[in-house]
């Protein structure tokens, strides 16, 4: 009961959820290399699918390499922990109007140990999760200021 109380009281109000389902007119235009590939196909996702080139709003992202710093070591010197950062930054134009721009980054720590496969596997997960996470603030960024410009 109390669940369909608020939910009134929340469209009410016109509130509407960013990820609600809803598709986002939103073209994605390629990104460089295999994590840009993956970040694009995130993003397609968050907005609802691949949208054409004629799309109403086009966004166009440039992925940094993955940069990876050590954070641990054991007492013999070896690396046992180490972090990847990724950073990309991004236009949001409408047409030929740029309507955002901005950058984001994110960054995931991951386990290094002397396997080599096993090694690999963390690295891979980490960079995942970061190309993940750049998806979520840049697709949030963008809902916003599409709802921005929506309700002008």
């Amino acid at each position: 009961m109390k669940k369909i109380l608020l939910l009134s009281l929340l469209t009410a109000c016109s509130f509407k959820p960013v990820f609600s389902g809803d598709s986002t007119d939103v073209y994605v235009a390629p990104i460089s290399g295999i994590n840009g590939i993956e970040l694009r196909n995130s993003l397609n996702s968050n907005f609802g699918g691949m949208h054409e080139q004629n799309a109403k709003y086009a966004l166009v992202v440039n992925l940094s390499e993955p940069r990876t710093q050590y954070k641990a070591f054991e007492r013999a010197g070896d690396a046992v922990w180490q972090e990847v950062k990724l950073n990309a930054s991004y236009t949001l134009k409408q047409g030929d109007k740029v309507i955002a721009k901005g950058s984001e980054s994110a960054a995931e720590s991951y386990t290094f140990v002397r396997y080599l496969v096993a090694s690999n596997a963390s690295y891979n997960n980490a960079v995942m999760n970061s190309i993940h996470q750049l998806s979520e603030k840049i697709s949030m960024r963008v809902i916003t200021e599409i709802q921005k410009q929506e309700y002008k």
